[in-house]
């Protein structure tokens, strides 16, 4: 029965892929595939939405126009970045919908460094932009590309966190992943120093601080955000970062809008490579949707970001108030 089991997944597999493929590739129309293939339109529709949803298809999609080719031009003079990309607003203004866009983008990115197929790490932050990168990678094979987390693990399982970006984008490239066993956040200095002494997290973070490039996001420090909401800090903790005007995460370093690291204790409670302390490293950071307008902006004034990628919405505002 088990071997029965596997022909059929197996015969189920072969026909999402050969309905996929004269879908997209041979541009049939859904009643098309149906008359040939003579299986019904409903299970054609089943069946591409099911390749999509188990990466069998994956979408790019070149955004470039001279509108946005303008406001990346501008983000690059502003803030004396190597390169800024904009992705095209979303009809709704929405911020999920930003995300996604921003993570096209960026995946189109990694895909460029990535098929020079030279040795090479990529240190990775984590979010929902980081998430969505993974999601559009596309035609990506180097197996000599190792993705390390720059910072420790969640307390939930999350496709977003950087143990499961990395672990998601080694296996779509074949390449390596590098995991930092520690958590994102402890309760004082004390137990983080501790952490920070055992062998392999030294080894990880040794690894990650000499990554040849960095992908990140922008936390946002304030009510109602993922940070503050998602019970990964103590009340005392979240009272510092109120405090102190704190506005701003990236990779478990906490800043003020002015760009500066802020004199709080919380600053040593995360064990993580710190991205503002890796000048060595080509840093990417990733924002999308309005709401992380004054986020976007400390994080740039720390100035040790070389690449922006954002959606049209944020680019507009980042240059209006910076």
């Amino acid at each position: 029965m088990k071997q029965d089991s596997n022909l059929v997944k197996n015969h189920s597999h072969d026909s999402m892929a050969q309905v996929a493929w004269l879908y997209h590739v041979g541009n049939l129309s859904q009643q098309e595939i149906s008359d040939k293939l003579g299986i019904s339109r409903f299970k054609i529709v089943r069946l591409l939405a099911d390749a999509k949803q188990l990466g069998v298809v994956r979408i790019a999609i070149e955004h470039n126009n001279t509108t946005t080719l303008d406001l990346a031009d501008r983000l690059t003079e502003r803030f004396g970045l190597k390169e800024a990309q904009v992705a095209p607003a979303p009809q709704n203004d929405g911020n999920a919908e930003a995300r996604r866009a921003v993570g096209i983008i960026a995946a189109a990115f990694l895909a460029r460094i990535a098929l020079a197929n030279q040795p090479m790490t990529v240190g990775l932050g984590w979010g929902r932009t980081l998430g969505h990168m993974a999601d559009n990678l596309v035609g990506v094979t180097n197996p000599h590309i190792t993705f390390v987390s720059l910072m420790g693990l969640l307390n939930r399982a999350d496709p977003t966190q950087p143990v499961d970006v990395c672990v998601r984008l080694a296996a779509l490239t074949s390449g390596k992943a590098n995991l930092l066993p520690a958590p994102f956040v402890v309760d004082d200095k004390a137990a983080c120093d501790v952490i920070l002494q055992q062998r392999l997290v030294k080894e990880t973070l040794e690894t990650a601080r000499r990554a040849d490039y960095a992908i990140t996001s922008v936390g946002e420090c304030r009510d109602g955000a993922v940070l503050f909401e998602s019970g990964l800090f103590t009340t005392e903790q979240i009272d510092q970062l109120r405090d102190n005007n704190v506005v701003a995460d990236c990779c478990g370093v906490f800043f003020t809008a002015d760009g500066t690291v802020a004199g709080i204790p919380l600053n040593g409670c995360t064990p993580c490579a710190k991205p503002n302390e890796m000048p060595n490293t080509d840093m990417t950071l990733l924002a999308g949707g309005l709401s992380k307008r004054v986020g976007t902006l400390a994080v740039l004034r720390a100035n040790f970001v070389d690449r922006l990628f954002v959606d049209e919405n944020l680019a507009r505002a980042l240059l209006e108030n910076s």
